[in-house]
């Protein structure tokens, strides 16, 4: 069978400042095959508000970007300029952000355990932790 459960997180990163803490985590989890990274771009807002967009093969000066290119299946195309719009808002003037493009990769052993018992998917429903946690804590106030 083909891809998982593929997704697209924006992560910005206010007046750019990156501290390299992000990597470890994202490198743990693909080298635990939890996902596996199938895109990444690069986003800034100029100072004058002009959005610009890099591949992040493209990049070669940041030791963590290169680092980051190992892991990458290299499927490009993924993020459409309609995706990066509708992001693009986010970021503040001098901002820039990582969108980036991961498969579910835990998830094809089960998806194909289902598929082998006679099993279908009726619904794949993407909670963000950040709402989950908004909700919990909303009914724990109403207790």
């Amino acid at each position: 069978m083909g891809l998982g459960p593929v997704e697209l997180v924006f992560i910005r990163f206010p007046g750019s400042q990156f501290n390299g803490g992000i990597l470890p985590a994202l490198i743990d989890v693909v080298d635990r095959n939890i996902v596996s990274i199938i895109d990444c771009l690069l986003v800034t807002k100029t100072p004058d508000g002009d959005v610009e967009l890099l591949e992040i093969e493209d990049v070669d000066a940041n030791p963590d970007v290169k680092k980051l290119q190992q892991y990458i299946a290299g499927v490009n195309g993924l993020i459409s300029d309609e995706d990066i719009d509708e992001f693009a808002w986010a970021l503040e003037p001098g901002d820039s952000a990582a969108a980036l493009v991961f498969e579910h990769t835990w998830v094809k052993p089960f998806r194909d355990a289902v598929v082998g018992s006679g099993g279908e998917l009726v619904a794949d429903i993407r909670i963000p932790g950040m709402v989950a946690d908004e909700v919990l804590a909303a009914l724990e106030e109403e207790n």
